[in-house]
């Protein structure tokens, strides 16, 4: 179900004082596992990117949301992933992006680099507590939020833009291999 809303963006001039105090549009859906097909929702929003999908990861290992970012990638959109540290191991997210040609850094700095969103075209924000994994899909209470946004998808992509400037770049070495 999708719902148009008007928010007072007060509540989010922690994050941003851009917008402290204004009404922001948003068309917002949600979705919760295991009950509903999160994943291929997320998947159709990746596969109808037109110009560009910023993700941030800590579980990432679902193969139809990695799929569906290489098919992206392979038709021009710019992908581009941060994800956590754990994500620096043999066969992880990091690894089959990488192996695609999207770039990848790893936010190595927190103790963990939990954010679980991507951006999609500048205004679509995914986001919830959903890891990109299949036990997200299918043994986990989880929930995702769709925020069709763009001032909503610029606090995101100022946050991600943060992010890239404290990760590294994901190298694949001979240990990932």
């Amino acid at each position: 179900m999708r719902i148009a809303v008007a928010i007072n963006t007060a509540a989010l001039m922690f994050a941003s004082p851009t917008y402290a105090g204004q009404q922001v549009e948003a068309l917002i859906s949600v979705c919760f596992t295991p009950a509903e097909q999160c994943e291929s929702q997320i998947v159709d929003a990746i596969d109808r990117a037109q110009s560009s999908i910023r993700v941030q990861a800590y579980g990432f290992t679902a193969f139809p949301i990695i799929h569906a970012l290489q098919r992206a990638a392979g038709r021009g959109v710019e992908v581009l992933a941060i994800l956590d540290k754990t994500n620096e191991r043999k066969y992880s997210g990091a690894t089959l992006l990488d192996a695609a040609g999207i770039p990848v850094w790893i936010d190595f700095e927190p103790a963990i680099a939990h954010n679980k969103i991507m951006v999609i075209d500048e205004h679509l924000t995914i986001g919830g507590s959903y890891n990109y994994t299949a036990a997200a899909q299918k043994r986990n209470a989880e929930n995702v939020t769709f925020t069709d946004s763009p001032e909503i998808a610029r606090q995101f992509i100022a946050n991600w833009d943060s992010r890239l400037k404290a990760s590294r770049v994901f190298e694949t070495s001979a240990e990932n291999q």
